[in-house]
């Protein structure tokens, strides 16, 4: 996102990608991110219009989108499309590794990486760069170099299994995507399965780094009605929980993505947050350019707080306190039946803001939460 943006506005850039590994990820897109960002239709494999709730003791809660959907993409061909945009507006494509940023005598930075070809890496190279935005995942290594504070941040790592889509089978629905809210699959986040057309993305994840997410996969597959369906690959990767405390040196290298730790809490969705937050660097970036004040790149970090730390927020407090055990996740999807809560929450989840033009609606959720929270509810 970053890439295209500046080269809309002009900027000479170099996408930097290894190309060659497909980001593990649940693949949900909501109808903001197909918005704001022009997604074609075509990148979308799945349209989902319910969400089924899946409780310790097997309480099932199915929670319809109400007028729209959510839409699900396949990794590998989303972020091609992403990356052949790109270049489309100018931006210049290399296939290669990063490896470090050293400074040349006139204190511009030189970004040094080998390229990366069919059979592993390949020559090493370097190139000149007024701005470097490091975009390269979760324990970012331009982070780790570059970014002070940036290894002050808890990881949940994910884990999924992309398998074969069953033929006429009523326990898969193409249409729904299940969230399982039980601490076998994971003591602290939940597993999903989650429709792709004609693969189904199984997954889980936890901070745990004891717990045996494949054997949670296995698991979550036999209960979902899946053991049997052929697995097409296999994926994991760390998942941030929370943004880096800073997000740029001071200087010309400034973070985007998971690399700033954009994935919002309890849910893990890091799609939208990624493109928005890649949106406002390509913005901080346009800014400390044109005006030579390396204190713009600050402005990313800060708008996105603004925008979304609210939400990230209550996100981390929810988690923090429903994935406790399973006697709270189970009031956790007892409140989900609630009318109230689908819609307040999949408005907020649609728009990517809290809502707040229902009140009472807000104010009844409170007291329905108290009564969960002092068991005065039975489930």
């Amino acid at each position: 996102m970053v890439a295209d943006d500046l080269a809309r506005q002009g900027h000479t850039v170099m996408l930097l990608d290894r190309q060659s590994r497909t980001k593990p990820c649940g693949g949900a897109i909501p109808p903001r991110l197909i918005k704001d960002f022009a997604i074609p239709d075509h990148l979308l494999v799945a349209r989902v219009r319910c969400a089924r709730m899946i409780s310790p003791k097997d309480n099932r809660v199915d929670i319809p989108i109400d007028n729209g959907f959510v839409g699900m993409v396949n990794r590998d061909t989303f972020d091609e499309y992403l990356r052949e945009r790109a270049a489309a507006h100018g931006a210049i494509r290399w296939r290669g590794a990063f490896d470090r940023i050293t400074r040349d005598e006139d204190g511009v930075a030189r970004v040094h990486f080998q390229d990366v070809g069919r059979h592993g890496l390949g020559d090493a190279r370097s190139v000149r760069a007024r701005m470097v935005v490091g975009a390269d995942g979760a324990r970012s290594e331009v982070a780790r170099q570059a970014i002070e504070g940036a290894d002050r941040t808890r990881y949940v790592f994910a884990y999924h299994e992309i398998v074969r889509a069953p033929q006429n089978d009523p326990q898969h629905d193409p249409d729904r995507c299940d969230v399982y809210y039980q601490g076998w699959i994971s003591p602290d986040f939940y597993g999903w399965v989650f429709p792709h057309g004609d693969t189904v993305s199984v997954g889980t994840g936890s901070a745990d780094k004891g717990f045996s997410l494949r054997g949670s996969v296995a698991g979550l597959r036999r209960v979902a009605g899946l053991a049997g369906t052929e697995t097409l690959r296999r994926e994991g990767a760390p998942i941030p929980l929370k943004p880096l405390p800073r997000w740029d040196n001071g200087r010309d290298v400034v973070l985007a993505g998971d690399a700033a730790g954009v994935v919002a809490p309890a849910s893990g969705e890091g799609i939208y947050y990624a493109m928005a937050c890649g949106r406002m660097v390509a913005d901080a970036v346009h800014q400390a350019l044109l005006t030579g004040e390396p204190t713009c790149l600050k402005q990313a970090r800060r708008r996105f707080l603004r925008q979304h730390g609210r939400v990230f927020w209550v996100l981390g407090v929810m988690q923090h306190f429903w994935y406790q055990n399973d006697r709270r996740r189970e009031r956790f999807v007892k409140i989900c039946e609630d009318r109230d809560v689908q819609r307040l929450t999949f408005e907020s989840y649609m728009n990517k803001e809290l809502v707040r033009r229902n009140p009472m609606a807000h104010v009844r959720i409170f007291f329905k939460d108290l009564a969960h929270l002092f068991g005065l509810v039975r489930t």
